[in-house]
């Protein structure tokens, strides 16, 4: 681990010699271990919906988000999952095979789909655990506003620094592609 004192000396160093800086020894390991730190604790989550739950991340958010007597449009619900419409179809598809939801034509623009949740969809939701993200936003809402935008510049530019900036992103903490890895449907959402 690289102290803050070494920093400061490496920095002033570099200061005086006029040259570019360069990346402090083990920053570079640090940043992919705590990367690795956090994809291991998602797909640990990912895991434990599927085993325990029969449910990927993407399902239990669709789920969450249709959770109200008037359910949603399914663009709607794209929107509110920041997903594209085919990959909420395909979600759609897996919940409805399970029964915990039903699609509604709409009357009067046979375009339109209403998506509500069946009493085992609901029964569902209130027995899944609580979402990942959920300790961690009370921890994140409790940083000052200032530290708050710190961490959200770092990850914008790790987004970045990863191309990863055009990748569909639910506002959750899952694993998209983790499935129970058995029979038919391995590794969709």
């Amino acid at each position: 681990m690289v102290s803050m004192r070494n920093i400061r000396m490496q920095s002033k160093s570099t200061e005086s010699r006029g040259s570019q800086a360069r990346p402090l020894p083990g920053y570079q390991d640090d940043i992919l271990r705590s990367l690795r730190r956090i994809m291991r604790a998602v797909d640990l989550y990912s895991r434990r919906l599927i085993t325990e739950y029969g449910l990927s991340g993407p399902q239990l958010l669709c789920l969450r988000q249709l959770d109200n007597p008037a359910g949603m449009l399914t663009g709607e619900l794209a929107r509110a999952m920041s997903l594209s419409p085919a990959t909420v179809s395909g979600i759609l598809d897996r919940l409805e095979a399970q029964e915990f939801l039903i699609r509604e034509r709409q009357q009067d623009d046979k375009r339109r789909v209403r998506v509500r949740l069946t009493p085992r969809g609901r029964r569902m939701v209130r027995k899944a655990p609580p979402p990942l993200e959920h300790g961690f936003l009370e921890k994140l809402n409790a940083l000052p506003v200032r530290r708050q935008a710190q961490i959200q510049d770092s990850l914008s530019s790790l987004v970045e620094m990863m191309s990863a900036g055009d990748l569909d992103a639910a506002p959750l903490l899952i694993t998209a592609g983790v499935d129970s890895g058995r029979g038919p449907g391995r590794g969709r959402v």
